[in-house]
């Protein structure tokens, strides 16, 4: 699945179980509270915080995916290509960052 279909199934699936999109603000701060449930399960799966036993049924693909369904909202409901503006930012990265981090030691 692409981008431009995945925005047309966030879109149907609003249209068909919801009453509309919530507002942009109010994504905003929902998209905030999704990176924070990725950022806890990161932050103890795989950082230094000790993890708490109600925080190991946690799966981080699904909290990956509430990310992108309310980044796939937003893009909606202000009129972003989102397939459109990957595909330039791709082509950008691959220009600009061709060899940024070869000689990067910290990589190595």
């Amino acid at each position: 699945m692409n981008l431009k279909n995945a925005q047309q199934e966030v879109d149907a699936w609003i249209k068909e179980h919801g009453v509309r999109y919530f507002n942009e603000l109010t994504n905003m701060a929902q998209l905030t509270e999704e990176v924070g449930e990725v950022a806890r399960i990161i932050a103890r799966r795989y950082g230094e915080q000790s993890e708490k036993e109600s925080d190991k049924e946690k799966d981080l693909g699904e909290e990956l995916a509430d990310v992108v369904f309310v980044v796939l909202c937003l893009a909606n409901q202000t009129g972003i290509d989102l397939q459109s503006a990957f595909d330039k930012k791709m082509d950008k990265k691959a220009k600009r960052d061709h060899d940024r981090h070869h000689n990067n030691e910290k990589l190595k």
